[in-house]
């Protein structure tokens, strides 16, 4: 009788385990987002049968980002390169977050994403944080906004933990979503933070790390404000 019980309590605490989020857990409201409409885009059609998402993956802008930039704006040039120059249906992420913590939807989720590499995101709902993470950190509302969608993506489509990945993990030809994202990945860190959202707990705060000595978007832009002076003051000069 013990032995049975000790192997009922071993099976009923491997399927705890693999329950998929938010099948014990309350029901989480989904973040704020910003709709297509309201930064300026204009949504494609919707998929007759939408794709089943399986997988929740991070990406990053790869590029610098200038703090006082126009969001908005940017998301409009980038809905317009990827319809007239890549020839893509919509801007190739689902959702796109701003450094000041703000989610933008993108394209329709039910639509597979896009990419220049060679995986498949197919299932994939494709998350992507605005800035260059080889360079720099994410910003601290960046990292919160996308644990809470993260979170409810998971919930919302019945997914484990272990279906967040990231670009990188899926290509060998690129870095993308950045060092910088991608440690909170190989650590564990977003898992753990992204399962304390799904139970309700107090934020998980991100490790602190050298590198996080601290580069960030207001020090990567002045930097790059001073060599962009230096060159224009160089082409001033007459030559000898």
């Amino acid at each position: 009788g013990g032995l049975v019980a000790c192997v009922l309590l071993v099976v009923a605490g491997c399927a705890h385990q693999a329950d998929p989020a938010g099948s014990s857990q309350a029901t989480l409201a989904a973040p704020a987002i910003v709709s297509v409409d309201t930064w300026g885009g204009s949504p494609a059609a919707s998929p007759t049968t939408p794709q089943n998402i399986r997988k929740v993956t991070l990406h990053h802008q790869g590029e610098t980002w200038k703090p006082d930039s126009d969001v908005h704006a940017y998301l409009r040039r980038l809905q317009q390169w990827s319809r007239l120059s890549k020839r893509w249906s919509d801007i190739p992420y689902h959702y796109v977050i701003s450094p000041n913590g703000q989610i933008h939807a993108a394209r329709d989720v039910g639509v597979p994403g896009d990419t220049n590499t060679e995986y498949n995101p197919q299932g994939h709902a494709l998350v992507m944080l605005m800035g260059n993470f080889e360079e720099v950190q994410p910003t601290p509302q960046q990292l919160q906004a996308s644990v809470e969608l993260v979170a409810w993506l998971l919930q919302r489509h019945q997914l484990p933990v272990s279906a967040i990945a990231s670009h990188k993990d899926y290509s060998q030809h690129t870095l993308c979503p950045g060092k910088n994202v991608y440690e909170l990945l190989a650590s564990g860190w977003f898992e753990r933070a992204t399962l304390a959202r799904l139970n309700g707990q107090a934020p998980l705060a991100p490790p602190i790390t050298e590198r996080s000595a601290l580069t960030t978007f207001d020090t990567v832009a002045t930097r790059a404000s001073a060599a962009s002076t230096s060159t224009r003051l160089a082409l001033r000069l007459p030559k000898q």
